[in-house]
């Protein structure tokens, strides 16, 4: 690559950045189906012409804003269901690292949080294929965890589900009790604590209950 390409290209991914942050902060107040495109290019400062050298549509910018919020998620889904450490740790730590992913990236997170299951069709399915790439990554590492011995992988998924679909809860709980309100979000690390130790209880003793009823 040449050094006039090299800073084209630099350029164009300026300017592409420049509309998803612009959209990011305009969907603080709004949802994806009601956002114009004039109004992000107005807002990140460019002609609306433009807009169509990095996005199809708006409702295209809206798949690259899920990727963007989500993509970034998959180390720190790894790290909260990493075997490491016992299970009330774990459970600590995970509520943490959620706690601190939020604090983050709030407009990311209250945007998943609405588009989820908002009126856009692209947009709710790119979230749910995001979703289903969490829930296959947290079963393999359930898989080779010792507690997972005997499991079969029908049921190592429906035990992803509930840990990504936890994960989601306790962090739409978090942008609601914002770090200036220590009192909300105690209260909100104490509800999601005991909601994972419940699903980790469940866990040790899911085979004993196969077991009774026959296999299933």
């Amino acid at each position: 690559m040449s050094h006039t390409s090299g800073i084209r290209q630099a350029q164009k991914q300026k300017t592409r950045q420049a509309l998803l942050d612009a959209a990011l902060e305009l969907l603080e107040g709004q949802s994806l189906s009601s956002l114009g495109l004039r109004e992000v290019t107005r807002a990140a400062g460019i002609a609306p012409t433009a807009f169509y050298r990095h996005f199809r549509s708006v409702e295209d910018l809206g798949v690259a804003l899920v990727e963007e919020a989500l993509g970034s998620l998959h180390p720190m889904i790894r790290t909260t269901v990493s075997p490491a450490g016992e299970g009330e740790e774990r459970i600590a730590r995970a509520i943490e690292l959620i706690a601190g992913h939020v604090d983050a990236h709030p407009a990311h997170v209250r945007f998943i949080a609405r588009e989820r299951h908002g009126g856009v069709r692209r947009v709710r399915e790119a979230i749910q294929e995001q979703l289903a790439r969490f829930t296959a990554e947290v079963g393999e590492a359930l898989a080779g965890d010792a507690e997972s011995a005997g499991w079969s992988e029908e049921d190592l998924l429906m035990l992803a589900q509930l840990y990504v679909d936890q994960m989601l809860i306790t962090a739409s709980l978090f942008l609601e009790a914002p770090a200036s309100s220590p009192g909300a979000r105690e209260r909100v690390s104490k509800v999601a604590s005991r909601q994972l130790r419940l699903i980790h209880v469940g866990r040790q003793h899911w085979l004993e209950g196969t077991d009774a009823a026959g296999g299933r």
